[in-house]
């Protein structure tokens, strides 16, 4: 851990240089001991010749205990070299030379899981952004690329598996029951991209053969016992490589490409080369143990980290800054991908309400920043929802913006001009204008700027000149070290519905009959005119949410409805329910602050009844009848009060649920399952609306229908029925909850994800006393504050609770700090992302903001608090 009272300067992307050294060959031999490791590491340095000067070579390490340096084979004494405050210099070397240095490491002690650490089945890497200093003595930087060839050494009986990056060059047997086993990388990659693996797994193989006619060798590496739920995770590969063929022309470049499960590791899966290291959670997959959330997140995962062999590992980024370069740019080819594989409509649904409910709070909190920050204190905290989701957002409008088939060619010339490069996202961007001749330039305000752009729309209709102007205003609030915003260049995809529900044509040269047009919207206010328009219409606006921006519209109820009932565009429709649920639960706050019953008008039922009972998919159906979330619902409050907030959300629902139950339980016992289980995606959709209306039904709180949810739990041949009986058992009073509950995790106690599923759907229930329960789960044989999954499952779950977390007496806060601290001695990382919670304190009332920030100081005093942490509290507390 690093104190931050010794290290508190910011790294600034102004500051950037390019490295003085750089690394043209990497020779590691990694000897694995039983209670350290002996790791020798051999470069190849030279000078860069672009970079002027004499300066000293200075490499990053940290946690290493040094055994020796050599320059050129002669061994360098105590004053040829200096080692401070992760750092080794050596002020006097050649043009070219070889640094050979041993180091001693401690995996088994590695808590952080950053580095090379032990997990249950073995030893492990993580070396993005900053972990193999935690390895060796390295120039730690994406923009110092090399060859790598590794030698692994280990006993044979307890780690029969050893792998690294690339081919396998040699393997054999040595002494004392141990072995080695040799790999090479033919390609150039960061030391963030490094990869080796020694444990005892089973493996499944195959085999992919590519458009051009190469073999590659396919593997997946579990855990013992876990063959049976690997087959999704391999036929999701090879789906992402067919797929990344024929949409981009790009191919499998490797001879070998494995993947291996860890149950201990802190995201959610690692690009390296040829060697992608996942968490067991986007791996493993059973119909009895995976639900169909689980199934489409994996083929959405291996696919990103596939996307990623040339997005982020052929074409790497300069520095960390330029961190959505390549993140961005993934998210959004696996969301193509996953739209491609799945259904489109209900995948950008499921996309806009994540980045709503993690993106927008994001960047309008203490931790705002751009797509490409300008200043950091701890890269890992920049993992977040701007870089990866806003990040695939803006790559999505530059699709919008150009064309599709222009946007092929831009990304043909991005990798003809940069293939084995680290560069900018002024490189993609670049490529992107010259492939299209579009000018970007008003664009890079999204990658520059943080928050999120508020667009307003008032629309006039001129019935003599039969033309509607559509005026467009765009503001952005300020956000930390960013008073001042410049305009966006918005790209407004816009419709107009006629009294009849249908489309109306707009004509040009380009299209005669177009019924969307992309609007770009650059100045802060624009008016657009549209001709020949023969009624008054209801626009639709930001279709398929052609921006990240926050619409602004007096759009009345009945227009709400008007467009939830017929507009083309599913997103649109999806989204006018949104904003219908959205006004009547922020009207039945203030009736409640004021004393007064909600008022639920008959219009969203009739309305709600169309969707229901309509010829939609089952897919669409279910996702637009489910309500917003209370986190989505606060943004849009100015004070917010949790209690009345869960009040009128919960109040709306059951006002559906009395006004539908025929509808309900009609679709409900039509939609039963007619033969085994299938991941095919109506059968998906089936499941997804069968469920909402158990859910629904539930919410009138009649023993008969929680019957109906615990024959459903008893009986259903597969996780995604059982586990949503269990969630709605969960959520009853009574004792059917506790009883479930008690039988699903003495038939799961084995599955560590499903147990992490048995403790998430505990912290999210809304019952009373979820606090206390939380807290005695702490102390379950089957949670570890060490293992991240279950850290995830149970405390950052407890901390999106919303009516929970935020509870008046600020016992929520109180815990969640404690268990903060306790972390952090442990693993850093993952104790900044629980204290992420705490970003939208300010949101609340005064009593709940005093605990709070009483909660956020007690962190703030932690004596040796890492950088990680603070940062996350600093920020809060300023």
């Amino acid at each position: 851990m690093q104190d931050t009272t010794s290290d508190p300067t910011p790294v600034r992307l102004e500051d950037y240089t390019p490295p003085p050294f750089l690394i043209d060959d990497v020779r590691l031999d990694v000897d694995i001991r039983a209670e350290y490791a002996l790791v020798t590491s051999t470069l190849r340095v030279l000078r860069n010749p672009l970079v002027q000067g004499s300066a000293a070579l200075e490499l990053d390490g940290e946690d290493l205990d040094t055994q020796s340096v050599r320059v050129d084979g002669r061994l360098l004494q105590d004053g040829d070299y200096h080692v401070e405050a992760g750092s080794l210099s050596i002020n006097v070397v050649p043009e070219r030379f070889t640094l050979e240095t041993q180091v001693r490491i401690r995996p088994d002690q590695n808590t952080q899981l950053s580095g090379l650490y032990r997990s249950r089945d073995g030893y492990f890497t993580q070396c993005e952004p900053q972990g193999f200093r935690r390895i060796t003595w390295f120039i730690d930087r994406p923009d110092v690329m090399a060859r790598y060839a590794v030698t692994i050494h280990a006993d044979k009986a307890a780690f029969p598996v050893l792998l690294a990056n690339g081919n396998p060059v040699g393997a054999g047997d040595e002494p004392d029951g141990r072995h080695y086993a040799r790999w090479e990388d033919p390609f150039r990659k960061p030391c963030y991209l490094f990869a080796m693996v020694a444990g005892k797994l089973d493996v499944l193989r195959d085999r992919y053969r590519t458009a051009s006619g190469r073999e590659v060798q396919l593997a997946i590496y579990v855990e013992p016992g876990k063959l049976d739920q690997c087959a999704h995770a391999m036929a999701a590969l090879k789906k992402s490589m067919r797929w990344d063929e024929q949409r981009f022309g790009l191919e499998c470049d490797l001879d070998h490409y494995m993947i291996v499960a860890v149950g201990d590791f802190n995201m959610g899966a690692m690009e390296n080369k040829g060697l992608n290291i996942f968490n067991t959670k986007y791996v493993l997959a059973r119909a009895d143990v995976a639900t169909d959330v689980d199934f489409e997140n994996i083929d959405r995962v291996v696919a990103h980290e596939y996307f990623h062999n040339w997005t982020g590992n052929r074409v790497t980024c300069r520095d960390w800054f330029q961190l959505s370069l390549k993140e961005g740019l993934t998210v959004f080819r696996d969301q193509e991908f996953g739209a491609d594989t799945h259904s489109r409509e209900t995948a950008r649904i499921r996309e806009v309400r994540g980045l709503r409910a993690a993106q927008f709070p994001e960047d309008a909190g203490p931790m705002a920043h751009p797509v490409r920050p300008s200043t950091y204190l701890e890269i890992n905290n920049f993992y977040t929802a701007t870089v990866y989701e806003k990040g695939a957002e803006v790559v999505r409008m530059i699709q919008t913006l150009i064309g599709r088939e222009a946007f092929r060619r831009g990304m043909d010339l991005y990798f003809a001009r940069h293939d084995g490069q680290a560069v900018t996202c002024d490189d993609f961007v670049a490529a992107m204008a010259d492939a299209a001749g579009f000018d970007f330039e008003p664009f890079m305000t999204w990658y520059s700027q943080a928050g999120t752009p508020k667009v307003t729309a008032r629309g006039e209709y001129d019935s003599r000149k039969r033309c509607y102007a559509l005026t467009l205003t765009q503001s952005c609030a300020p956000s930390p070290g960013q008073s001042e915003k410049e305009s966006y260049l918005i790209p407004v995809a816009v419709g107009l519905l006629g009294p009849d529900g249908k489309d109306m044509l707009f004509g040009n040269e380009a299209d005669p009959e177009p019924k969307t047009r992309v609007l770009q919207l650059l100045e802060p206010e624009q008016t657009f005119v549209f001709e020949n328009i023969d009624a008054p219409p209801v626009p639709s606006l930001l279709r398929n949410f052609s921006a990240p921006v926050v619409l602004e519209c007096d759009y009345t109820i009945a227009e709400l409805a008007h467009l939830m009932a017929h507009d083309s565009d599913p997103f649109n429709r999806w989204e006018a329910g949104q904003r219908l649920y959205g006004q009547l639960v922020r009207a039945a706050v203030a009736n409640l602050a004021r004393g007064q019953a909600p008022e639920w008008p008959m219009s969203v039922l009739d309305a709600a009844r169309k969707v229901l009972v309509g010829s939609g998919e089952p897919a669409f159906i279910a996702e637009a009848l489910t309500l917003p979330s209370e986190p989505t619902l606060a943004e849009q409050m100015e004070v917010v009060d949790p209690e009345r907030l869960y009040e009128a959300r919960t109040g709306l629902a059951r006002f559906l649920a009395h006004g539908l139950e025929a509808e309900f339980a009609r679709r409900y016992e039509a939609l039963a399952p007619a033969g085994p289980y299938s991941t095919e995606t109506e059968e998906v959709g089936r499941r997804a609306l069968r469920n909402l209306c158990l859910a629904y039904l539930n919410e009138l709180d009649r023993q008969d229908y929680r019957s109906v949810a615990r024959r459903q739990f008893d009986s259903a041949d597969n996780m995604t029925d059982q586990f949503a009986a269990l969630a709605v058992l969960a959520n009853a009073p009574g004792p059917e909850g506790d009883a479930a509950l008690d039988a699903f995790y003495e038939r799961w106690q084995a599955e560590d994800l499903v147990v992490d599923k048995w403790f998430a759907v505990q912290a999210s229930s809304r019952l009373p006393g979820r606090l206390e329960r939380v807290e005695r789960l702490t102390s379950h044989p089957a949670f570890d504050l060490r293992t991240p999954n279950k850290v995830y499952s149970l405390l950052r779950t407890f901390g999106a609770n919303h009516r929970h977390f935020h509870s008046a007496d600020g016992g929520g806060y109180r815990f969640l700090a404690s268990q903060i601290a306790r972390l952090d001695a442990m693993n850093p990382q993952v104790a900044a992302r629980l204290a992420r919670a705490f970003d939208r304190w300010r949101r609340f009332d005064a009593v709940r903001q005093g605990h709070a920030k009483a909660a956020l100081e007690s962190l703030h005093r932690l004596e040796g608090l890492s950088r990680d942490v603070f940062e996350v509290v600093d920020k809060a507390l300023r």
